[in-house]
């Protein structure tokens, strides 16, 4: 794996860099690869895993199966490794276009303790994953069968044959998956004389299980070009498909919450007028008149644009959400330019990483610009404490979850090299241009630009209705932004922690934006309603406000484990709940920001508005 690492500043020549840097050094290539009669199609094996767990998966060499005498990896991508991919030659021999009827793969002496793997893994109901010309091919390890309570019968049988059924246009592979039908599984237990695909397998020799693997190879035409082979794979049916509703689910979300912000616009904008009505009929005098016999957001005009405890913090979460924000523009963009398609195992893993590492400039630029505007000192802290919010609990949860990866055997620990690759890749990248966006941030910031000048002495606040505390803004200011992801937020969990292939990203950017503008709209309503009880601490009550839809995110990835997967055990509910974490983190920050701009604009606005000196 590669990286191409530099950035250039300003417009046009950056957007084309960055894409540049992606297309070629992030995205594996999808060009068709064209094969003649006879010649060899390579079969890798992957992982094989628990149905029900999808990021508890192991190499598939580690059960009991046929395997060459050396064992030679392919060469991955990034993102293939963060994906848990660890591809390797096998013994199946196919040629193009060639048909193979049940043709030897191995034969194999399983010792009691190699059976009662194969027994375990086939109640687990593993699945195993091959690769053909990047074409993923899924199947059962075995067979299953509970049957009757009286009696009760627990049958379980490995699959010794596999029937391959590959579908071709002119010189490329289009499709490809494999089936057990007709064919008979063989029972996992002592005793002999037992036939598996037509092929005697034997019995019990030496204290051993003599098992025979065959295979057979069918080829068929398909009339679809290579460039839609994609179509065909999102149409094979070996995990559910749950995506007929998804259209009327988010027609219906959309519906809701556009009705939403017309009536928290519409309401406002009267409110607003009344107030300005009202304020403006007065004289007009200084700054330091205004409060007499006033009430309302007027009268801490002197207030209202006092910086806040904490600064180097609010710049930090406001320059890592500017940064988030541009990272998930940019990904929904690629995936609307079809850069991520089920052929590029991986793909956005790689480019996420990339982006991240190359976006880190932006949280720089953003925090340390803001920071000097409100009068902060502490510039390199600031710079540190910037870099380090999310990237140390990113750190330490990997640390975790990829300790009980390890300690399990999954293929989803990543290999040291990996390791030290992405590690490098935040050493050398991300934090220099963290550094150097600080840098320019601070040189090219200008003045905080309040209309109002601020008095020395803090204005008293007075006592507030339970309605205009903290955890009541931001139960609301959470809640509104989740509802209108919740319907999409059910299909991207199925899609990363299930089966579902994501294709519909026209309707991801349109719920996107949907969010970003409930979460601005409520924001500005809570700030006004928390400015007329005469309350000036808006700043970190702004970034709460919608910041708190990260907490009813992470309350749904809960409901999502319990009621709507079949996860379990200790590997796959530290990688769920960890990385879950993370993402309610994400969101925090990124709609924090994004709340925090609306209100600051908003204020602004109205309090340029009044007649003041």
């Amino acid at each position: 794996m590669q990286f191409g690492v530099g950035y250039v500043w300003g417009g046009r020549p950056k957007m084309v860099y960055l894409y540049c840097v992606v297309v070629l050094f992030v995205l594996p290539s999808s060009r068709a690869v064209g094969y003649k009669q006879g010649d060899n199609v390579t079969m890798y094996v992957n992982k094989v895993g628990p149905y029900h767990n999808p990021q508890e998966t192991y190499h598939y060499y580690t059960l009991p199966v046929c395997r060459p005498d050396k064992v030679h990896h392919k060469s991955l991508s990034l993102g293939e490794v963060l994906d848990g991919d660890r591809m390797a030659q096998s013994l199946y021999h196919i040629r193009f276009r060639e048909k193979v009827e049940k043709k030897t793969l191995c034969q194999l002496t399983l010792s009691e303790t190699q059976v009662d793997q194969l027994r375990e893994a086939i109640e687990e109901l593993y699945y195993f994953e091959f690769v053909m010309d990047e074409i993923p091919i899924w199947g059962f390890v075995g067979y299953m069968e509970e049957s009757g309570f009286l009696p009760h019968s627990h049958k379980v049988g490995l699959w010794t044959h596999l029937d391959f059924n590959i579908e071709y246009n002119g010189d490329s592979v289009i499709f490809a998956n494999v089936s057990v039908k007709d064919v008979k599984p063989m029972p996992l237990e002592e005793g002999g004389g037992l036939v598996a695909g037509g092929v005697e397998v034997g019995g019990a020799v030496g204290g051993g299980l003599t098992v025979t693997h065959t295979y057979s190879v069918h080829w068929f035409e398909s009339q679809l070009p290579h460039s839609r082979r994609g179509e065909r794979l999102r149409d094979h049916s070996f995990f559910p498909k749950t995506l007929e509703i998804h259209w009327l689910s988010i027609i219906n979300s959309l519906v809701l919450v556009v009705l939403l912000l017309g009536f928290v616009i519409i309401i406002l904008m009267r409110v607003l007028k009344n107030d300005f009505a009202r304020y403006n009929v007065e004289e007009e005098s200084g700054c330091d008149d205004l409060d007499q016999g006033d009430n309302g957001w007027k009268i801490i005009h002197t207030d209202v644009f006092r910086f806040p405890p904490y600064r180097s913090l609010l710049c930090a979460i406001l320059g890592v959400g500017a940064q988030f924000l541009t990272l998930a523009t940019a990904i929904i963009v690629m995936a609307l330019l079809g850069m991520f398609n089920v052929h590029r195992h991986g793909a956005i893993n790689s480019a996420a990483i990339v982006l991240y590492a190359l976006t880190s400039c932006v949280s720089g630029y953003v925090s340390c610009s803001f920071y000097t505007q409100v009068h902060g000192q502490r510039w390199v802290w600031n710079i540190i404490l910037t870099s380090s919010l999310f990237s140390a609990p990113l750190f330490l949860t990997w640390s975790v979850v990829n300790s009980v990866h390890w300690w399990s055997g999954s293929t989803q620990a990543l290999p040291a090299t990996t390791v030290l690759l992405l590690l490098g890749a935040w050493i050398v990248v991300g934090f220099p241009l963290t550094v150097i966006g600080g840098i320019v941030g601070k040189n090219r910031a200008g003045s905080f630009q309040a209309p109002c000048r601020t008095r020395n002495i803090a204005r008293q606040i007075p006592s507030q209705p339970w309605y205009k505390h903290t955890a009541v803004h931001m139960a609301i200011g959470g809640f509104l932004p989740f509802s209108a992801i919740s319907v999409e937020l059910y299909y991207i969990f199925a899609t990363v922690w299930g089966r579902e292939h994501y294709t519909l990203y026209g309707i991801l950017l349109c719920v996107f934006a949907i969010l970003l503008s409930v979460g601005a709209c409520i924001s500005v309503a809570l700030t006004y309603f928390l400015l007329s009880g005469e309350d000036y601490r808006w700043w970190w009550r702004s970034v709460l406000s919608a910041g708190s839809t990260g907490l009813f995110i992470f309350a749904y990835s809960v409901f999502y484990y319990r009621n709507r997967s079949s996860m379990s055990g200790l590997v796959q509910s530290a990688e769920f709940f960890g990385y879950s974490a993370l993402t309610a983190l994400v969101f925090a920050l990124m709609l924090g920001a994004v709340s925090f701009w609306a209100s600051l604009t908003f204020i602004r606005y109205i309090y340029r508005s009044l007649k003041m000196d």
